[in-house]
């Protein structure tokens, strides 16, 4: 026991928690910490200047990390600034402690300006959500919460922390962390049920999702896929990198159209998905993502997502990593050497066809190579070429990314990083975020210009940080992904080629001085040559660079 502040009892048990670096955007209810922090040199505090970039920027720390991060936000209207990036957190997994400054627990009743019932607003985003009231509590609720965030599944948790709280001064037992051991295996017989379907299946498909990539389990994974002959595909909306992309069974993205999967599925007779959700939509459809009577084997680490949308034949509770050695090494027995025999054919079948379609892919790039305006997926080749292995990037292109990780070398869980939620903004500051937790890698940006004016102001940042990354902007002065949406309902705006609202024109935005006036140096390519160089000087630079490339502005389906 030692008597101390509140304030001084947080900076603390942070430390305890493997806290090193908080982000933040202060306010009046912030100020005794930020006190506190005047006088603690070893915890590191990352400005933003505006909540929503704390929150992404926490959000990629703790994916690319898989530590524990700390978002420190400003009362009710700081909290609501950060709702839509809590949601993009939520969504993909991310062990982050969102706290919030309240007002003193004196007055509060009398409802004082910027006061809300934070624990209330923040509930429906977060695994647990609480306000402390005495500074006895304190070291119970960040430990509480800090267990939390990390335990499988992973997700965000939030506390509100009154003012006087963190001023008063407590004879207080500042406890210890615990974890949750996540290794935990499926269930003997479980996976004895999956193997036997498994061995049996003629014409598997896998789908890979981001407890793959949370858990390491690429080469777990890369092994069951070799044993089956199966193609692997990344759920629709994939955070990480959770398998290999040099790897001859990869097949890229499922599309988020329910008709599309349908017809995919139609032609196998076993969906297995390893942390894969089943299935996240776009839009609805006239049919079911999944063929009635299709069989279907799920691994997963959150109860919640199994048999969520369809019924499954067998549905594993348990971390890829520990239990997939398992299940391949029962498929193997199950199959025999005939089962075997058979699994090796469709698997040297499966890679002459990824090949050829990977082959497809790039003569299509290069055939664009030299248009003018820039085509997006000669864009997405040119990066995919120039970047060097061991290259982190943070993927927000929204509907101009087509085909990206299939031109990447992205072989590792922290090669990759993609807008799981869906709510843009998410990429320029999650950027910041993983470079921030992987100093050592070339970290690059890929962001639609529409996303990048959500957060705009998170260059800022990475100036005041010095952080030698690059971010592109990939322009076509619209949002594109909407048109393309509005025009096949087949109603008034494609009957008179008008779209309302999706055009960012008159003026155009000018990126390259938006970025000059928040410190961050700043180029336009208007060609793949041009791109190239810049993207290649950006990578050995010291600071962040930020290029602005005008891309083709066609949508319309050709």
């Amino acid at each position: 026991m030692a008597m101390m502040a509140g304030k001084t009892a947080l900076l603390e048990l942070l430390r305890q928690e493997g806290v090193d670096l908080m982000f933040g955007n202060p306010g009046t209810t912030e100020l005794p910490l930020m006190d506190a922090l005047a006088g603690d040199h070893a915890l590191r505090y990352v400005l933003a200047l505006q909540e929503a970039p704390v929150m992404a920027m926490a959000d990629g720390y703790a994916q690319a990390s898989g530590k524990l991060a700390v978002a420190n936000l400003h009362v009710a209207p700081g909290l609501g600034n950060a709702l839509g990036m809590l949601y993009d957190a939520q969504k993909a997994g991310s062990p982050i402690l969102v706290t919030a400054g309240q007002h003193d627990q004196r007055f509060n009743l009398t409802e004082p300006l910027l006061w809300a019932d934070l624990p209330a607003i923040a509930r429906p985003f977060v695994k647990w959500s609480a306000e402390v009231r005495r500074v006895e509590d304190l070291p119970r609720a960040i430990h509480r919460a800090a267990k939390t965030a990390l335990a499988p599944p992973m997700g965000p948790v939030f506390l509100s922390l009154p003012g006087d709280v963190l001023t008063e001064s407590g004879d207080l037992d500042l406890g210890a962390p615990t974890r949750v051991a996540s290794g935990m295996r499926a269930d003997a017989a479980a996976i004895a049920q999956a193997a036997a379907l498994i061995a049996r299946a003629e014409r598997p498909i896998i789908i890979a999702g981001d407890a793959v990539a949370q858990s390491g389990a690429l080469a777990e994974l890369a092994a069951l896929a070799d044993a089956i002959g199966a193609p692997v595909y990344d759920e629709g909306m994939a955070s990480r990198a959770m398998f290999p992309s040099s790897h001859p069974l990869y097949r890229g993205a499922v599309v988020r159209l329910p008709g599309t999967i349908r017809t995919m599925l139609a032609e196998h007779d076993l969906l297995i998905s390893i942390g894969g959700d089943l299935f996240t939509l776009s839009l609805p459809g006239t049919v079911e993502s999944v063929p009635e009577g299709m069989k279907i084997v799920h691994l997963d680490t959150d109860p919640w997502e199994l048999g969520k949308n369809f019924a499954e034949d067998v549905a594993l509770l348990g971390d890829p990593s520990a239990s997939l050695p398992e299940l391949t090494q029962a498929v193997r027995a199950a199959q025999g050497e005939a089962g075997a025999a058979r699994a090796a054919d469709r698997r040297a079948r499966l890679a002459a066809e990824t090949a050829a379609s990977l082959a497809a892919l790039r003569a299509r790039a290069l055939a664009a190579a030299d248009r003018s305006p820039i085509d997006p997926l000669a864009l997405m080749h040119a990066i995919g070429q120039t970047l060097p292995a061991d290259a982190v990037v943070i993927d927000e292109t929204v509907s101009s990314g087509t085909g990206l990780r299939r031109l990447l070398a992205s072989d590792d869980a922290q090669s990759f990083f993609g807008l799981r939620g869906g709510g843009i903004g998410w990429g320029l500051p999650a950027a910041i975020g993983a470079k921030l937790a992987l100093p050592d890698r070339p970290v690059v940006a890929l962001v639609g210009d529409g996303s990048a004016m959500y957060t705009i102001q998170a260059l800022w940042t990475a100036a005041h940080e010095k952080l030698s990354m690059v971010f592109v902007i990939i322009n076509n002065a619209s949002y594109r992904i909407l048109k393309q949406r509005t025009h096949a309902m087949q109603a008034l705006a494609a009957q008179h080629d008008l779209y309302v609202g999706m055009d960012l024109t008159e003026p155009r935005i000018d990126y390259v001085q938006v970025a000059h006036g928040l410190g961050v140096a700043a180029q336009r390519a208007g060609t793949l040559a041009e791109f190239r160089a810049m993207l290649q000087a950006g990578l050995h630079a010291e600071g962040p660079l930020l290029i602005d490339v005008a891309v083709d502005r066609n949508w319309k389906p050709v």
